[in-house]
């Protein structure tokens, strides 16, 4: 009989089973149980013995008693002879004063020493005799007494021992190489145990130490300890290896947190070290904080999130912008979304929310937006540019209106929590949130401004620079997410004035120093590192304090979580909030009429005006062919290899490197970033002279005009 033949309870269960929708687990991690707590401290305590502290070590010690126990009659024999070889050895120094006889001929008086050798020489020889003699009397009256077993017990007595003094030892001649068990993190933070981690990970020398600062303790679930590195070994080696020391100390690098301690109280040789019990950042999502607060103000850190000891890691926005970065499918959009939520839940923030991604992530947003863009073709990154434009105008007019306030209204000319709420002034905090960005930048549609051509893409990419380097101070935020953190996706100058960085897992370190900086990987940062299965874990590199410390480099975070129905209802709240104050503008409002602009003065704005010249139809090859492969990074880069020109133009390396001479553009050894993280000479062609090159030209072209027209006259 098949389910839907079925009748009865039988049938309606089934059919609601299969009708159910399955949520993921937000609630809090449940405090472990004290079964958990007493097992962590079996497998963590150095008084159990390691053979006890698991299932899988006392079998392994089980299995290695039956082998000790079968192979024991050989290995019994075989120690009492090296037992006694060993004893006959010691005997012979002794009795022929090899000590004495060894320091005197250090101390280059072994002339002087002869008779007093010799003297001690025949003492020990008559020593020897006698306790030789008076054995063997002992012997001899025990026989008499107890008959054969008193010698057989006297024979074991000694076999014993010559067994223990021969038995096999670690580093001693003729041990034999066996497979031990798994390494594994036993021990509570031991000083000797760390002091050999750090030798074995080469972070310092075989006769060097560490000073202890602090004693090991528990801080959460796991061991906290502070340490002095020897003199001029510095923190930020360990930092940077922290996985070699991870590897020493038997544990997975997501459970050692290695910190410089700096400021008061620290140095460039201090150190501060957690090991967690187990993987921190398994186990469900943390719920978002905010999911229940009925308000929040902008101006104060939004919760972003906790590291591997479950510390609050709160995130400033304002004063400052971020950039989001990860390969798809790794919690992307839900970290963009938590700092969103804070700014929503302030009535006095306006927000201009773009996804390039078109679906319905953002779509709650919509009814709290100022302006709002969904979607990927070329009508939605049109109406993004011109988004953009508005905005960059709104910032030069605060920057006007903001010079003729008073003193004490506007005292450093930076905008005020007070201005930021003043209607009459009508400045407030403004975040431009952006996600799959990349949909955007990379818009190939031609664009003419102020008479440099260049494309959709590129022109909304300068838009977003200015924002990024000028909005801050007049209260503009700006937050960009895109699953494409490469070079040609995200430009270096729109790159250096993001001031926060968030990498979750990306393909490689390239990717990973893209979105956290230059050189992040070789400081022990690389987001291609973090594992899989950790959704919403990454890497971030605040611009601002953070609950971690001030002098914080970068630092592990998990974001916090919420469902797509927490989030519709977080903006909904923002809706009513905006609607109470009378806040509630623009898209949110009905309204989407764009403000009048001064296109010329954003042009200006943007320095199109000032920038070099249009590169002419007609250069001749292969320059034509460089500078558009370049683009726009022919302003950006300094120094272009000419293997990644040649690879790139499919073209011969010694024709190429002829023909470029012949343009005035001779190639040059300079050092670029290496595939490791170090650096590398290469030759390559400066882009100072590819664009001189190109002036010449320009200039050529322009005398010949002139030439022909003077010629027709």
């Amino acid at each position: 009989m098949s389910t839907e033949e079925g009748s009865g309870s039988f049938g309606h269960v089934e059919r609601h089973v299969f009708e159910a929708d399955l949520v993921d687990d937000v609630s809090p991690v449940p405090k472990p149980s004290r079964w958990r707590r007493f097992a962590r401290w079996w497998r963590s305590s150095t008084h159990i013995p390691a053979g006890l502290r698991s299932r899988e070590a006392a079998k392994n010690a089980a299995v290695d008693v039956a082998l000790f126990l079968l192979g024991s009659p050989k290995s019994f024999v075989g120690a009492v002879w090296r037992g006694l070889v060993l004893a006959v050895r010691t005997w012979r120094r002794w009795v022929r004063v090899v000590d004495y006889r060894e320091a005197a001929e250090q101390s280059e008086k072994l002339a002087d020493k002869f008779i007093e050798i010799r003297e001690l020489t025949l003492f020990r020889w008559k020593l020897t005799g006698a306790v030789a003699l008076f054995t063997a009397s002992v012997l001899l009256v025990a026989d008499l007494c107890f008959g054969t077993v008193a010698l057989w017990g006297s024979g074991g007595v000694v076999a014993v021992a010559l067994a223990v003094t021969g038995r096999r030892k670690e580093g001693a001649p003729g041990r034999k190489a066996v497979l031990s068990g798994p390494r594994s993190f036993a021990w509570a933070m031991e000083p000797q145990v760390l002091v050999d981690a750090f030798r074995d990970a080469k972070l310092v020398g075989k006769d060097e130490s560490l000073r202890l600062v602090e004693r090991a303790s528990r801080a959460g679930d796991g061991w906290a300890i502070t340490v002095d590195l020897p003199a001029t070994r510095k923190a930020a080696d360990v930092v940077k290896n922290r996985e070699a020391l991870a590897s020493a100390l038997a544990v997975d690098e997501v459970q050692l947190v290695v910190e410089r301690v700096r400021g008061r109280g620290g140095h460039a040789g201090r150190v501060f070290l957690w090991v967690a019990d187990e993987d921190p950042y398994a186990g469900p999502p943390v719920r978002f904080p905010l999911l229940e607060a009925e308000w929040w103000d902008a101006w104060r850190p939004i919760p972003f999130g906790v590291d591997a000891r479950n510390r609050k890691v709160d995130l400033p926005l304002v004063w400052t912008s971020l950039l989001v970065g990860a390969i798809p499918r790794q919690g992307k959009t839900s970290a963009v979304r938590v700092p969103a939520a804070g700014l929503v839940l302030d009535p006095h923030t306006r927000l201009y929310v773009f996804d390039g991604k078109g679906g319905k992530d953002w779509e709650a947003a919509e009814a709290v937006a100022h302006r709002f863009v969904c979607g990927d073709e070329i009508e939605h990154a049109t109406a993004v540019r011109d988004h953009l434009a508005e905005l960059v105008a709104e910032v030069q007019s605060r920057y006007s209106r903001m010079s003729k306030l008073d003193d004490d209204v506007c005292p450093e000319s930076k905008i005020t929590p007070a201005i930021s709420r003043d209607s009459a002034l009508a400045m407030p905090i403004t975040a431009v949130i952006i996600d799959e960005v990349q949909v955007f930048l990379e818009n190939p549609e031609r664009e003419d401004v102020g008479g440099r051509k260049t494309t959709l893409g590129g022109y909304i990419a300068d838009l977003l620079t200015y924002l990024a380097r000028k909005g801050p101070a007049v209260g503009v935020v700006v937050v960009l997410a895109t699953q494409r953190p490469d070079s040609n996706t995200i430009p270096s100058r729109l790159r250096a004035v993001l001031g926060s960085r968030f990498a979750l897992r990306v393909m490689d370190w390239r990717d990973s120093n893209i979105v956290l900086g230059e050189q992040m990987n070789t400081r022990g940062f690389d987001a291609s590192t973090l594992l899989t299965n950790h959704k919403g874990v990454g890497i971030l590199r605040p611009d601002g304090d953070t609950d971690a410390g001030e002098e914080t480099l970068a630092l592990i975070v998990r974001t916090y979580y919420m469902l797509n129905a927490e989030w519709r209802n977080i903006c909904q709240r923002g809706r009513a909030l905006r609607e109470a104050t009378g806040t509630l503008t623009g898209h949110a409002n009905g309204d989407d009429a764009h403000r009048a602009i001064d296109e010329t003065a954003v042009v200006k704005a943007l320095g199109a005006g000032t920038a070099r010249a249009p590169i002419p139809e007609n250069l001749p090859e292969p320059l034509a062919s460089v500078c558009h492969y370049l683009g726009s990074e022919l302003d950006e880069r300094d120094f272009v290899p000419s293997g990644e020109l040649t690879a790139a133009l499919d073209v011969v390396p010694g024709i190429f490197a002829q023909q470029m001479g012949d343009l005035g553009c001779r190639p040059t050894r300079n050092r670029v970033p290496a595939d490791d993280g170090e650096t590398k000479r290469v030759r390559g062609y400066f882009t100072a002279e590819i664009r001189a090159a190109i002036q010449r030209f320009a200039a050529d072209e322009i005398g010949s005009d002139e030439e022909t027209e003077d010629d027709g006259a």
